[in-house]
């Protein structure tokens, strides 16, 4: 533990953790989305970009968290997600997600409708945390 977070042990656990937000990638797309969070929070559809962005930065407790663990997690819009993944394994997810890609594949770590019902970005920090302990 360090500064009130644990690390995300990347030699026992090989695998990535991919966040795939429930928004397109642009400059065009990040300016609609921070305004739709600003003028219609009540109907925003990426609860992850909620969670670890404000409208326009990081939460500054996700970067934190994010930056120990060390290269370990990857972060795509659901369009690049799409160009990344779908000749290689046509999986098909709801978004956001959160999964861990190993030697197995892709699996679930986080599910859309949890996601959804994750109040904090500290909550979110307990369920990655205790997830890639289990793994």
């Amino acid at each position: 533990m360090h500064n009130g977070y644990f690390f995300i042990k990347s030699m026992d656990t090989p695998q990535q953790l991919l966040f795939i937000y429930n928004a397109n990638s642009g400059r065009g797309n990040a300016f609609l989305d921070s305004m739709h969070k600003v003028f219609r929070p009540q109907t925003y559809d990426c609860k992850l970009c909620e969670l670890t962005f404000g409208v326009v930065s990081e939460n500054k407790t996700w970067k934190r968290f994010r930056e120990e663990t060390k290269n370990v997690m990857v972060f795509l819009h659901k369009d690049e997600f799409a160009k990344k993944y779908k000749s290689k394994f046509g999986y098909k997810f709801t978004f956001p997600i959160v999964l861990t890609e190993g030697e197995n594949g892709l699996e679930v770590l986080v599910a859309t409708e949890e996601l959804n019902q994750t109040k904090t970005v500290h909550d979110l920090i307990r369920l990655v945390k205790e997830r890639t302990e289990e793994h």
